[in-house]
């Protein structure tokens, strides 16, 4: 009887040690996870002309992660789409709001330059950027004046800032644009 008993208690134990039980998995909402993910559906999207299906996914992603440094490249994706559509009134302030959350990205700088330019709103704009008391204004006005056909004095202006910035991230971007830039305008 006893030994009846224990059997019992070890097989009793053994099925519930080696039952491979496990506690079930609990989903955590990752909002920072779900935006690059929605992000790189907007990507996808944009690369098979799906245009309103990626402005609905860059502004989900955005809407999950508004204020990081990835926010700029959900903003800036946005923009590039409403660009491709041909809609850059509504891409000015994605490009914007991309170089407010995050203004050592020279891409950036490019893409609003473009689209000040196509809109015509150079003038207005450059006007804005005088103060080069913020030396990302420096930056903005030498892309405008390269973007709008002014080498020499575009290139004046980034240069300068690379003499006088030599350590922030985004000095070797502009660097390399200058020298694209002049490239470029030999051929």
């Amino acid at each position: 009887m006893i030994k009846k008993s224990i059997i019992i208690l070890c097989l009793l134990f053994m099925s519930v040690g080696l039952s491979g039980y496990r506690k079930p998995d609990v989903y955590v909402i990752n909002a920072v996870k779900n935006s690059n993910t929605h992000n790189n559906l907007g990507i996808m999207y944009m690369s098979e002309k799906e245009y309103f299906a990626a402005i609905e996914e860059f502004k989900i992603a955005i809407s999950l992660n508004p204020e990081s440094q990835a926010s700029a490249v959900y903003y800036n994706n946005l923009g590039e789409c409403f660009t491709l559509i041909g809609h850059p009134e509504l891409a000015t302030d994605c490009f914007e709001r991309a170089l407010r959350i995050y203004s050592l990205n020279l891409k950036y700088y490019i893409n609003l330059a473009k689209n000040i330019i196509e809109l015509k709103q150079f003038d207005k704009k450059i006007e804005q950027f005088k103060d080069f008391s913020n030396p990302y204004n420096r930056i903005m006005t030498g892309v405008l004046y390269v973007e709008n056909g002014d080498m020499q004095r575009g290139i004046t202006i980034l240069d300068n800032f690379t003499i006088s910035e030599p350590k922030l991230i985004i000095t070797p971007a502009i660097k390399t644009y200058i020298k694209s830039s002049l490239k470029n305008n030999k051929q």
